[in-house]
């Protein structure tokens, strides 16, 4: 029977706070036949389940689409469900029956409906505050209630309660922004924690990422503001149709919070003698309490929360207690993740709970913090006594794996301790298991790492005193990224907010929300001068990512809407690059950490002007495709044009005439080659020298975090697959196995973070949680695995299945669960035979190269000769596919 199934508005399902008035539909098709497409499709909106008041029908549409179908009836009104539903057709004649009914519940789409003003427990002199307050709100409903919403915000972290609850399951709101120019705002369902009678409201906000310290080694604090505010508003409908709101103003009242010190850096201090019992819910007296201070009215700033809610995830139990040959107590939880510790206590009043948070532990076994640099990662909380307590930070997280228990009352038991894991609540999309154990524990280490630092924004690391969104390490990793995770949501609301942090003159902050503007050094010293905006490949990412996004999750209106960024920085590239095509000007981190620097230094030994010329015309080669995809034909024939100029710029400034790359650098032999700025002519040449430079390093990398995403593809791509495979599973120093075999459960920052006789690289940058190197997970999921999806039909449209063995993987499986539903991969070598076996779901077709086969039919299938193999097209359905197979390749 078919049916639509999966039926979600902009990527979620039966949200509430739908932030756009034109939101887009998708739904799965099942259906047990094989070779389905979708022939047509009627979405039906309503203001009731019934569908008797429809507010938009789309009568037959002949389409094959099925995901981001945009709505395209009447204006949507502001704080209203609305409910919908869609029914198919296929190509071989059955309609399906009405799909269940989904809804989605819109937000407040125009500032002039807030009545709300921004209100502070702070006055103007709070800029050195880390204190967290208490702000609340009583009032009266006189009538029964239908349903009520809150919209809230604020400027600094805050966590809303209602009537003794805690409202939303989200943390860390309203999230990290490009606050002056973007505060988003959450809409909460509070109709079933609101009663006829008394009730309150009541905001706990700390400094958070708005006032609070931020880039610790620059010593930056009240980046965005002095001071923390709340804007809430209650919206609530009672049955008679009746609307009454609830505006935050001056006659709410504050008082201290039990938090007396949090920050995102350094933790929490909490004395739970200070809890005041029923703050939150009506009928408390709040006499001692004082007015709030009026911040602001201005709601310009204000905007519905776009990306996705931060949420608690796994949760872990200690897997031992240690004690270190120094004597402290230890917690090892297993896993390096992003979140916090709940813990449980008994004891009197004033006992204390001390936590120290940590990474790693050091060649002898001890607690380990230098790493941390100035963050202090501490949590202490003071017990109110009188029974068994219980306690997680409210308005901050920390990286960590170890925990050092400095105090703890009475018997220090493990059981009475878990680390929870926080991270934006993205949607699980590819797995990768194979015969070799060790790469399915780097797989692991990788999807760790990218769960421990999208944590709101695409962070580098979860624990020093950085924390920042770096735009490099977010490009190289996108489309990794984009493997692991439905990662489209997530980075649409960070790329607005580095649309509207980008320079007049197209130059792209080096993090996003844009915290180092007007810093002379962003490294920290005075003698380079390092501006925060404008650096090769870290500025790429307002290119990169939004292709990116579209390739693998078929987002037109995202790379619409990026596209107007997209040009501005690829035309000041061309402003001030030399002619227009060659990029050496300003300053680049280059190719960061790569091993071949000098003694001391973070910058790899590849010229800048070369990786900046070539991320370059990877751009523009990028923003030509975004061009056509738009239907932009102008823009697309002339960045077409300037990618070819570059090309020839490129070829006459690194090439000798005879073809040899003057930058003798794996990473300027990779980049040559994978973005296509070798010619023909001098490519068997690039490919030799690479491989001899890899030789001359017993075929290892010196590759830092541009070259290091693109090595095997570059050798695989140009006949070198085993040596591809040989880099992939080397187990020694340097390679992406060494941390492996060192019990790492995340993706370090350096090769050597960790060497091989237990001594720590340099101290001060060296994080045990960066996804960067991670970034060849997609390689593995690509060619290892063998699953990728075809750029002219994103998003898995068309899948592109040809998987590459190699190395001394027996058998591989990668999964994929698309908007259109489950991809799967599984090959198996067994002697001399190899078995393929394939799942396509409905509404797609797939590309199948079988590695090495022969044109013919095999179990039943014809296939055509294909470079190294034999191809087809498959419609939906599982296939299985067994012929003679040698592994071997040069």
């Amino acid at each position: 029977m078919l049916k639509a199934i999966g039926l979600r508005v902009e990527y979620r399902t039966n949200p509430i706070g739908i932030f756009t008035d034109k939101p887009r539909f998708s739904w799965k098709i099942e259906s047990a036949k094989t070779n389905i497409i979708q022939a047509t499709y009627r979405i039906e909106v309503s203001s009731d389940t019934s569908f008797s008041s429809l507010i938009w029908k789309t009568g037959t549409v002949t389409s094959d689409q099925s995901l981001l179908i945009p709505y395209g009836g009447p204006a949507l009104s502001s704080s209203t469900r609305y409910f919908w539903r869609v029914t198919v057709t296929d190509n071989q004649g059955e309609e399906s029956p009405w799909a269940d009914t989904a809804f989605f519940e819109t937000t407040m789409f125009f500032n002039r409906e807030w009545k709300a003003v921004f209100i502070s427990a702070e006055d103007e002199n709070a800029g050195a505050s880390s204190a967290g307050n208490l702000i609340r709100n009583e009032f009266t409903l006189n009538k029964d209630i239908k349903s009520a919403t809150l919209y809230a915000s604020a400027k600094g972290i805050y966590e809303a309660r209602c009537n003794g609850n805690r409202v939303g399951e989200q943390f860390l709101t309203p999230g990290f922004t490009e606050y002056q120019k973007r505060i988003l705002f959450q809409t909460y369902d509070v109709s079933a924690l609101l009663a006829k009678g008394k009730n309150a409201l009541g905001f706990l906000v700390g400094p958070g990422w708005y006032k609070g310290d931020l880039a610790g080694w620059l010593g930056k604090r009240n980046v965005f503001g002095a001071r923390t505010a709340v804007i809430a508003q209650l919206r609530v409908e009672y049955t008679d149709g009746s609307v009454e709101i609830i505006a935050s103003d001056t006659s709410w009242k504050y008082a201290a919070a039990p938090v007396l010190f949090s920050e995102i850096y350094h933790g929490e201090t909490y004395d739970a003698r200070l809890e005041q019992q029923g703050w939150d819910a009506g009928g408390f007296s709040d006499q001692s309490w004082k007015p709030v201070f009026w911040e602001s009215a201005d709601v310009s700033v204000l905007f519905p929360h776009d990306g996705l809610p931060v949420k608690e995830h796994e949760h872990f139990k200690p897997l031992a207690l240690i004690t270190t040959p120094k004597g402290e107590k230890v917690l090892d939880f297993g896993q390096n993740i992003s979140g916090w510790v709940h813990f449980t206590v008994n004891g009197k009043a004033g006992d204390k709970v001390r936590l120290r948070h940590a990474e790693i532990l050091d060649a002898e076994g001890n607690f380990y913090t230098e790493n941390l640099r100035k963050a202090k990662q501490t949590i202490e909380y003071t017990l109110k006594g009188g029974g068994t307590e219980n306690y997680s930070p409210h308005l901050t997280f920390q990286g960590f794996r170890y925990v050092a228990v400095d105090e703890y009352p009475g018997e220090l038991n493990k059981d009475n301790f878990e680390a929870v894991a926080v991270y934006s609540d993205m949607r699980p999309t590819g797995n990768f298991h194979c015969s070799h154990p060790l790469i399915n524990q780097f797989i692991s280490n990788v999807r760790w790492g990218m769960k421990d630092n999208f944590v709101d924004i695409p962070t580098d690391c979860p624990q020093r005193d950085e924390r920042l969104g770096w735009t490099g390490d977010a490009q190289i990793f996108a489309r990794a990224a984009s493997y692991l995770m439905e990662t489209a949501p997530f980075f649409r609301k960070w790329m607005r907010d580095l649309a509207v942090s980008q320079y007049p003159d197209g130059q792209v902050p080096h993090v996003v929300p844009d915290v180092l503007k007007d810093v002379k050094s962003v490294i920290g010293g005075n003698d380079t001068l390092t501006p925060s905006a404008g650096a090769t490949a870290w500025a790429d990412a307002a290119v990169i990512i939004p292709w990116t996004v579209y390739t693998y999750f078929g987002d037109r209106d995202l790379l619409a809407e990026q596209y107007p960024s997209m040009q501005k920085w690829v035309d000041y590239v061309r402003n001030v690059a030399e002619d227009g095509l060659l990029f050496n000007t300003g300053f680049h981190f280059g190719d960061w950490v790569a091993l071949d620097a000098k003694e001391g230094s973070y910058f790899g030994a590849t010229p800048n002007d070369l990786t900046a010329t070539a991320f370059y015309a990877y751009s523009v080669s990028l923003l030509s495709k975004a061009a056509s995809v738009l239907g932009k034909k102008e823009d697309a024939k002339k960045y077409a044009k300037l990618r070819e100029e570059i090309g020839e710029a490129y070829k006459k400034e690194f090439f000798t005439p005879n073809g040899r790359l003057a930058a003798r650098t794996q990473t300027a032999h990779i980049l040559s080659l994978v973005f296509d700025l070798t010619p023909d002519s001098y490519k068997k040449r690039t490919v030799d020298t690479f491989v001899a430079i890899l030789k001359e390093n017993n075929n290892h990398l010196t590759t830092g975090f541009l070259g290091t995403p693109f090595a095997c593809k570059a050798l695989a791509d140009n006949g070198r697959l085993n040596l591809a495979y040989e880099l992939l599973l080397k187990e020694d120093f340097p390679s992406w196995l060494y941390q492996v075999t060192k019990g790492a459960t995340t993706i370090w920052e350096h090769w050597d973070g960790l060497k091989p006789d237990g001594s720590m690289w340099s101290s001060d940058m060296n994080s045990f949680n960066h996804y960067a190197y991670g970034s060849v997970c997609d390689w593995v999921f690509s060619t290892v695995g063998g699953l990728d999806t075809a750029e002219d039909k994103p998003a898995y449209k068309r899948s592109i299945i040809r998987p590459l063995p190699g190395g001394n993987i027996s058998w591989a499986e990668t999964t994929y669960e698309s908007g259109y539903g489950l991809i799967s991969v599984r090959w198996e070598i067994q002697g001399d035979t190899i078995t393929i076996t394939v799942i396509v779901p409905h509404n797609t077709s797939a590309e199948l190269i079988l590695p090495k086969a022969e044109s013919g039919i095999i179990n039943g299938v014809t296939f055509t000769e294909a470079e190294a193999g034999a191809s087809t097209v498959l419609g939906s359905g599982t296939y299985t596919f067994c012929y003679p197979y040698t592994l071997g390749y040069k």
